[in-house]
């Protein structure tokens, strides 16, 4: 499904499509770390210490307090952030370009501009982030003064220090082809989603109801990180290891994707997935429901404005 006919493609910039993904981050990072902390900590497991999301959840709210649940929440916030504002904004660019000359754009463009937003968020936003990110999450207990890493800056300049430049884009590989495949199917199934529950189409002024936008985000959320979690498995592994501790287990992305299943069964690659469903489909569901009403705004104004819509 493309454009709807009558109005073509979206009058909305990027810039404002990409401060409606920024609120829309902010939103989902409170409402969700929780369970994104319980899935870095079920990836990282290798001896069977969590039985499943709840007994991973309990032992961690016993045994370090339930402020160890939103570990990692200012380098999340602002990294989630800054990933809405850069892959809402960048798939809008990249959307523009790949448009024909009456302004309509194909499953297949979109796919692809999809992709190349995941990449440029991978790159730019995500890698070193995510690197702070599980390296806070994957410290346990109580006793913080023993923790090697005191906090967010702290980590990423201790990494630096030790590790060099390369050591914040630990796991780009495969967060490049998590992020590509993720956004390639996230946007190509939001856009088909409101139009076949909806009959929305980009550009057409109108505003879906927080709860449609819901729906449809969460729908279209699904089907990422099922394709990608060898990826995610993967990514997370080689963002964790360090040379000054553990050394180096997993020489690169293809070693990791070799090792694992070979050690630890071919479930091990997926390891993490029924958290990642709980947290991002309801993630995307937040994100959509604000940057859709925000986005939907500036589209039937400017549709107003243009004289191509009246209310």
């Amino acid at each position: 499904m493309s454009e709807d006919k009558k109005f073509g493609h979206t009058s909305v910039s990027p810039a404002v499509k990409g401060f409606a993904g920024s609120i829309g981050g902010v939103a989902e990072a409170c409402c969700l770390q929780p369970m994104d902390v319980i899935k870095t900590r079920l990836q990282l497991d290798k001896v069977g210490k969590y039985k499943g999301i709840i007994d991973c959840g309990r032992q961690i709210y016993t045994e370090e307090g339930v402020g160890a649940l939103w570990k990692g929440l200012t380098p999340f916030a602002t990294h989630l952030t800054l990933k809405y504002a850069l892959r809402m904004g960048s798939n809008s660019v990249y959307q523009g370009l790949l448009r024909d000359e009456n302004g309509k754009l194909t499953d297949g463009r979109r796919m692809l501009a999809g992709f190349m937003a995941g990449i440029t968020e991978a790159l730019v936003i995500v890698t070193p982030f995510e690197v702070v990110k599980i390296r806070l999450q994957q410290q346990k207990g109580l006793a913080k003064e023993s923790f090697k890493y005191k906090g967010p800056i702290h980590c990423a300049m201790t990494v630096l220090r030790e590790e060099g430049i390369r050591g914040m884009w630990s796991g780009a590989t495969p967060t490049i082809l998590r992020n590509g495949t993720n956004q390639m199917c996230l946007f190509w199934a939001k856009n088909n989603a409101d139009a076949l529950l909806w009959d929305k189409h980009e550009g057409d002024g109108k505003i879906l109801t927080p709860i449609q936008s819901m729906t449809s985000g969460f729908l279209a959320a699904v089907l990422g990180p099922v394709a990608t979690g060898p990826f995610d498995v993967a990514k997370t592994r080689l963002m964790a290891q360090t040379k000054s501790t553990e050394g180096v287990r997993y020489k690169g992305f293809f070693d990791a994707l070799v090792r694992i299943p070979a050690e630890e069964g071919m479930r091990a690659m997926w390891k993490g997935l029924l958290p990642r469903l709980l947290r991002i489909p309801p993630g995307q569901a937040i994100v959509w429901a604000v940057s859709d009403q925000i986005t939907g705004y500036f589209e039937r104004q400017a549709l107003v404005q243009s004289g191509r819509l009246t209310v």
